[in-house]
């Protein structure tokens, strides 16, 4: 008798074919911030139906050890930028970044709750009441945070969430979908054992891959270091007409040519007539 995992036995595992998770002890690192960006800009990312709520923006970096066995574990750095926005009634942020390290948390999460995760590196630096944290991708290191962590306000556990956009790309490769598109609401519950509040700052570099840059920090608003843990689970909002991410979806892939929408700015009108 031979072997073959490439097929699973359903009789065995009694699986309906979905994609299972294997359940594990984790250790969580976060080290979080929300900045004012401008309002136009922010407006501007954001697909149908999400509309802007505030013009703020999340940054968290995490950095995640995976305990699979008492003498193994698997560490992975991560990090989320999201919009303040609002749909169906519900408020969160759009996810409008999320690189990570390792290939199966990006995989099922783009596949299962259509986040739009790609492959990066991840440092994330806490040592002597100092935090600092970076990613880099194909080479441009375009996020940066760094900080002085300050006084405990105890442990707390809320709920945030998140939006994302799940589709298939057509196979002719010539825009479009092949099936639906659906808008899906991410439902993260925080249980951090330690929150401290971080004072510092948030830079974002110029990188043609990942335009973060464009989202520019106008006031960082908060900032804190996290120890504990979320649990993650996730459900479709609605099916979205496919035309209302013509202009987006190319978020999710690497195209640095791409010709960037020009969005007129009050603030600059101001200065202008000043």
């Amino acid at each position: 008798m031979a072997k073959v995992r490439y097929v699973k036995d359903l009789s065995k595992t009694g699986s309906t074919g979905g994609v299972g998770s294997a359940s594990m002890r984790t250790s969580v690192r976060t080290f979080r911030a929300i900045y004012e960006t401008e309002p136009e800009i922010a407006a501007a990312v954001l697909p149908k139906p999400l509309v802007l709520t505030e013009p703020k923006i999340f940054v968290q970096f995490a950095h995640v050890i995976m305990h699979v066995s008492d003498t193994h574990k698997i560490e992975i750095g991560a990090a989320t930028v999201g919009v303040a926005s609002e749909a169906e009634g519900v408020k969160g942020w759009y996810v409008l970044s999320m690189p990570m390290e390792g290939e199966f948390v990006v995989i099922t999460g783009r596949e299962i709750f259509g986040e739009p995760k790609k492959i990066g590196k991840v440092d994330f630096d806490v040592a002597d009441g100092k935090i600092k944290v970076a990613v880099t991708r194909n080479g441009f290191k375009f996020i940066e945070m760094e900080g002085t962590i300050g006084e405990s306000m105890g442990p707390a556990e809320f709920t945030e969430n998140f939006f994302c956009y799940k589709g298939m790309p057509a196979i002719t490769r010539r825009g479009g979908f092949d099936g639906p598109v659906f808008l899906t609401q991410l439902d993260w519950e925080r249980k951090y054992t330690d929150m401290k509040k971080v004072t510092g700052t948030i830079k974002l570099n110029e990188s043609p891959f990942d335009p973060i840059a464009d989202v520019p920090v106008k006031k960082v608003l908060e900032m804190a270091y996290c120890e504990g843990g979320s649990i993650t689970s996730g459900k479709i909002l609605r099916e979205v007409p496919p035309e209302w991410l013509d202009a987006f979806w190319h978020q999710r892939f690497d195209e640095p040519t791409v010709q960037g929408l020009e969005v007129p700015l009050e603030s600059e009108k101001k200065v202008a007539n000043a």
